[in-house]
């Protein structure tokens, strides 16, 4: 394999001429340039990435840790997430913590051995990077997403999922609907817990009670809309819409509704959250809250480079406005 010396060598010029034409950050005559990539070309050399990062102290990678979860809104943040990088010059490197804590620290280990410039988190409450691995790279750039802020970390990415929530039920009840149910998503999940307590502000302020059973929890996956909804058709008096904590959850609502011999909407409205790409080709059509997930993403990565590029910076909460969009999962009573 050929190397910075050999295409001096060739090209008859130093091995510092060499770099300056590589990374084309200094002054080279046409000419000497044109001897540097001819020989570039005919030795097939390929710079070292390694030797590149050892000497700008930079590696051009962000590391994310994520949590496992057949939720696509996850697929979806990280799949912005890789465009921004690119974008950007950089690469991703994904670790998926299966919400198991040996797995998430050693993965964390991973990434800092690796040298990575920078790292995003998405992870809940209850399953975080171990401190003790942070404070041994203080001066690593940690950016958290879509949950509150914990120690060590220097900005925050998030929903406003209280606005959410509450936009979520007010389309309901301007819809109509007065017996109104809140799937609520993991209460360890700051975002969960927000929409919650946005559905409890919005029927609060339209002086409509919450039944004894009408809020229930479950995961944000598929199969705990499942069985959250078939317990909410098991009450005496079972609602007549529903606020899905997400679409994922809205979905599970639909394959519960279907086994049940019911409509949406016109024996259930469902109200979804997060506005997943699959919300829109559901029969009929998922009501959501959007949540810009691109924006999540790019606003990450950027937030990650401004960090390395002014360490000295203050932290930032930086929060996305929800949208609602409308489809025809929500009739009018």
């Amino acid at each position: 394999m050929a190397t910075m010396k050999d295409v001096a060598r060739l090209a008859g010029v130093s091995t510092s001429t060499v770099s300056h034409v590589i990374n084309n950050n200094r002054f080279v005559s046409d000419s000497v340039r044109d001897k540097v990539m001819a020989a570039v070309e005919q030795l097939n050399y390929a710079p070292s990435a390694l030797a590149r990062s050892l000497k700008l102290n930079q590696t051009r990678t962000i590391g994310m840790l994520v949590t496992s979860s057949n939720n696509p809104f996850y697929a979806e943040v990280v799949r912005g997430v890789e465009r921004s990088c690119y974008e950007r010059g950089y690469s991703l490197i994904l670790c998926n913590t299966e919400e198991d804590a040996a797995r998430m620290n050693r993965s964390m280990e991973t990434l800092l051995q690796k040298r990575v410039d920078g790292l995003l988190l998405m992870c809940t409450e209850n399953h975080r990077p171990s401190q003790d691995a942070l404070r041994r790279y203080p001066s690593l750039p940690i950016v958290m997403m879509d949950w509150a802020p914990f120690e060590g970390a220097n900005d925050i990415i998030q929903d406003n999922s209280l606005l959410g929530g509450e936009m979520a039920t007010d389309h309901l009840i301007a819809s109509g609907y007065r017996k109104i149910a809140c799937i609520a998503g993991p209460q360890d999940k700051t975002t969960a817990r927000h929409r919650l307590e946005g559905y409890r502000n919005a029927m609060r302020r339209a002086g409509l009670p919450i039944p004894p059973g009408y809020e229930v929890h479950c995961d944000f996956e598929f199969e705990g809309g499942v069985n959250a909804m078939r317990q909410l058709l098991a009450l005496d008096e079972p609602p007549h819409a529903v606020f899905a904590g997400n679409d994922a959850v809205a979905v599970g609502v639909y394959q519960a509704l279907y086994q049940a011999g019911l409509s949406v909407p016109q024996d259930m409205a469902v109200m979804g959250y997060d506005d997943i790409e699959l919300a829109k080709y559901l029969a009929p059509p998922l009501s959501t809250i959007h949540q810009p997930k691109d924006s999540l993403g790019e606003l990450a990565i950027d937030a990650l480079i401004n960090r390395l590029q002014n360490p000295e910076r203050e932290a930032q909460v930086l929060v996305l406005t929800p949208e609602l969009v409308e489809r025809a999962s929500v009739g009018r009573r």
